[in-house]
């Protein structure tokens, strides 16, 4: 039974009985979401608790899988809420273990285990494997987005400062992607859910001073074909 420091945000592991709580470390109006993965080594479905300032508890199901396979479950809450959220484990849950970290344009501040990268607006493809957070603050002129991968619901998250979408290819009919919210991230539709059955996606980007990052949120060998890139478009204007 551990309490982590996760002040920074950084990937932790979190098994029975621990807790891991991020302290007057989040900032006013941001968005941010907390990304858990199953890593059990029983296929195990684990519940975690997770407490956002005065917030009622929120129970996040994180699905069972075998050899870290599984795709992430994923949390929103903004930071207006509360500077202080905390995960965790409880008592009970006999063989549990998980994988987590936050994500949005400032988390997590302690990169460790993260592939953090700036996204170059070169119009070339960039692998977008698990555990990858790409980052870019655009010129004032528009830009092209675009994902692509060749497996089913392949799933990324796009951060702005208040606001995400997160992004799922290849989605079959009936897909359910594990997304929640606490909080005004929920109540005010602060993220929203964007699922296509395309093995590729674009979209348009206009610079505007503010950071933009994409975080993986999905599997190890869900992502080994993916990849994302953004192109200038300033030429065109």
């Amino acid at each position: 039974m551990a309490n982590i420091n996760w002040n920074n945000g950084q990937l932790i592991t979190l098994g029975v009985g621990d807790t891991a709580t991020s302290n007057g470390s989040l900032n006013w109006g941001q968005l941010y979401a907390l990304i858990f993965y199953n890593s059990a080594s029983a296929n195990t479905s684990t519940n975690v608790t997770v407490v956002a300032g005065s917030l009622p508890p929120k129970i996040v199901t994180v699905p069972g899988t075998t050899a870290q396979q599984g795709l992430a479950s994923v949390v929103f809450f903004n930071g207006s809420d509360s500077n202080t959220i905390s995960a965790s484990i409880l008592q009970g849950e006999t063989g549990s273990q998980i994988q987590a970290f936050i994500a949005s344009v400032k988390m997590p501040l302690d990169t460790t285990g993260i592939n953090n990268v700036s996204l170059q607006a070169d119009g070339q493809y960039h692998a977008f494997n698990k555990f990858t957070r790409y980052y870019t603050v655009p010129a004032s002129h528009w830009y092209q987005g675009t994902l692509k991968s060749n497996i089913n619901q392949f799933i990324s998250i796009q951060f702005k400062e208040s606001s995400a979408i997160v992004n799922v290819l290849n989605a079959p009919d009936g897909t359910t992607v594990h997304v929640d919210g606490l909080g005004i991230a929920a109540t005010q539709n602060q993220f929203k859910i964007y699922t296509t059955p395309a093995s590729t996606y674009s979209w348009s980007v206009r610079g505007d001073g503010t950071q933009y990052v994409w975080v993986n949120a999905d599997s190890a060998q869900d992502s080994q074909d993916a990849a994302i890139s953004l192109q200038s478009l300033s030429a065109l204007y």
